[in-house]
């Protein structure tokens, strides 16, 4: 596989989807592999656009044989990756980016150690919960138990090779965008990258 793997990680509402949207806007050559899940498709969501939709069964299945390279269950729906999508992808030399929990990141590790893993943190809890309410969406009791759950989640920030402060926003987009050039810039990927340059380069000429 000549592809690289970038998985990016972070407690909910540090901001990462918004930075993962706007990554993709400016890298090229950045595939987001899209999940699979087993939820019912909602309004204006597309097939294989948004998720690909599953029915639990096959879903169930796929798990057995090991076709995900990490899944979990949320509020009864399963959601997942396919390792064969995302190994051929990297087998075309494409880069992907998978945007996970930290439970899937650990997942992922167990098969694809290579891969760069980022973690997003916010600049102060303060600043989280402010995220948080700013949704508008949750009572203050809600708020509080998922402030709760996403300093459990930034416990986790150890297991990742990169962190992120997402204090100012371009800052952060810079950050994350430098994290995906640096890698692609060392040996083994550039070797492959440029192999037929480089050889011609290093050969003597008669």
């Amino acid at each position: 596989m000549s592809g690289l793997l970038f998985v990016v990680s972070a407690a909910s509402g540090t901001g990462k989807t918004s930075l993962v949207k706007a990554l993709l806007e400016r890298v090229s050559n950045l595939h987001v592999s899209v999940s699979h899940t087993t939820r019912q498709q909602r309004p204006g969501e597309l097939e294989g656009v948004h998720y690909h939709f599953t029915e639990k069964s096959h879903f169930q299945d796929q798990v057995a044989q090991g076709g995900f390279i990490e899944y979990a269950e949320v509020f009864g729906n399963y959601y997942g990756t396919s390792q064969a999508t995302v190994r051929d992808q990297l087998t075309k030399g494409h880069d992907v980016l998978l945007e996970i929990d930290w439970q899937g990141a650990e997942q992922v590790r167990q098969l694809f150690p290579e891969s760069k893993q980022i973690f997003i943190l916010p600049p102060t809890q303060f600043d989280l919960r402010q995220r948080l309410s700013n949704r508008g969406t949750d009572a203050v009791d809600i708020i509080e138990h998922r402030l709760s759950c996403a300093v459990e989640d930034m416990q986790q920030y150890k297991n990742f090779d990169y962190i992120i402060i997402n204090d100012d926003f371009n800052k952060a987009l810079h950050d994350l965008e430098s994290v995906i050039n640096a890698n692609r810039l060392m040996l083994k990927p550039q070797s492959l990258r440029h192999k037929e340059l480089i050889q011609k380069l290093i050969t003597p000429q008669s």
